[in-house]
């Protein structure tokens, strides 16, 4: 290695953001393995780089002993006195040998640990860019499909849309453009791995905060979402402003706005809710589109009895319970949805009782 070789470490330093320093550390950590490997695995060695000309020496280590039993791990008293009559049994002598064609190998060596290095370091930003945007949207395109995981080319990186996090029903391919979220990403041997979601609720709240502005301002907040991929939502909203209407803006003018979030979602039915601070309030609105009767509270079982009208019941349980579902998990209260003549029933059997 020569004057050249610093240069473009140098080069590499500016361009590439890595440590000189760091690329050197590497480097002689790199050319012991590469000298024990060609010259002597049970020596024990340290290599030096001159920082300014790249020259490189190879120096053994070596316990001033009475008696050698290891000439590769002791060096004789005698033998060490005549280096330097200082030392004494126990000191560590260190002795250059240097062999006559390192340079080659240590060249080869060089060349292998910076495009190693350099491959790292970029890595390294990607995971930062990356792990910094956890819980964030992104638009990707699909790149490849393979055994049920969608491979998303994300510019930088290749995220990864596993069968879990996909909407049920949902048909990828090749060089369609979606909106996901990043659910999480991890520091692997490879690179930085990104997992990504279609079904996860962030996504719909990440693409409220897109669609609409007084969410993204802070105006209206979002209380809560239950999500049920490629089906239903229900999200849960409030205003901060009392001159903005928390629905209205969410909806958009004509519908526009949740329009645009539908029909990224394939289709997916939205629910929005006014959360309300009375929560027998919030719950009758979680049960919407269904009218509701009244609301009796549990507050020491968090539980809620809902009274609707008889021929609003199946509306207000829904398709195989999924509004119940939606709602309870909306609020995180447990729901029983009694009709009206049910409850009038069941108070008559108790009056019998009693």
């Amino acid at each position: 290695m020569n004057a050249e070789f610093i240069g473009a470490l140098e080069e590499i330093e500016k361009g590439k953001g890595i440590s000189k320093e760091i690329i050197f550390e590497a480097l002689e950590s790199a050319l012991i393995s590469s000298y024990k490997k060609n010259f002597g695995s049970s020596q024990n060695v340290e290599v030096e780089i001159d920082r300014n000309t790249g020259k490189v020496n190879v120096f053994a280590k070596k316990i001033v002993v009475s008696e050698v039993k290891d000439n590769l791990l002791e060096i004789d008293i005698e033998e060490a006195k005549k280096i330097d009559e200082k030392y004494q049994i126990g000191d560590t002598v260190i002795i250059e040998v240097t062999p006559k064609n390192f340079g080659r190998i240590a060249a080869q060596t060089a060349k292998q640990v910076v495009i190693q290095r350099i491959k790292d370091a970029e890595r390294d930003v990607i995971f930062e860019e990356f792990i910094s945007r956890e819980n964030e949207i992104i638009t990707g395109m699909v790149q490849r499909i393979s055994k049920n995981n969608a491979y998303i080319d994300l510019g930088k990186a290749e995220g990864i849309l596993p069968p879990a996090e996909q909407i049920e029903g949902e048909i990828y391919h090749q060089g369609d453009r979606i909106k996901l979220y990043i659910l999480e990403v991890k520091k692997t041997s490879k690179g930085p791995q990104i997992i990504l979601s279609r079904s996860h609720p962030g996504l719909v709240k990440r693409l409220f905060e897109l669609e609409v502005p007084e969410i993204h301002e802070g105006i209206v907040d979002i209380y809560s979402i239950s999500r049920e991929a490629g089906s239903r939502t229900k999200i849960a909203v409030y205003s901060k402003d009392p001159n903005v209407e928390p629905v209205g803006a969410c909806v958009g003018f004509k519908g526009s706005r949740v329009k645009a979030i539908v029909e990224e979602l394939n289709g997916e039915k939205i629910d929005i809710i006014v959360w309300n601070k009375n929560i027998d309030e919030f719950i009758a609105n979680s049960l919407s589109p269904s009218n509701v009767v009244d609301v009796l509270i549990d507050e020491k079982n968090k539980s809620a009895l809902v009274i609707v009208p008889d021929y609003q019941l199946s509306l207000a349980i829904g398709k195989g319970g999924q509004n119940a579902r939606l709602a309870a998990k909306l609020t995180n209260w447990k729901i029983d949805i009694k009709s009206e003549s049910q409850y009038k029933e069941s108070q008559n059997d108790e009056d019998i009782i009693s």
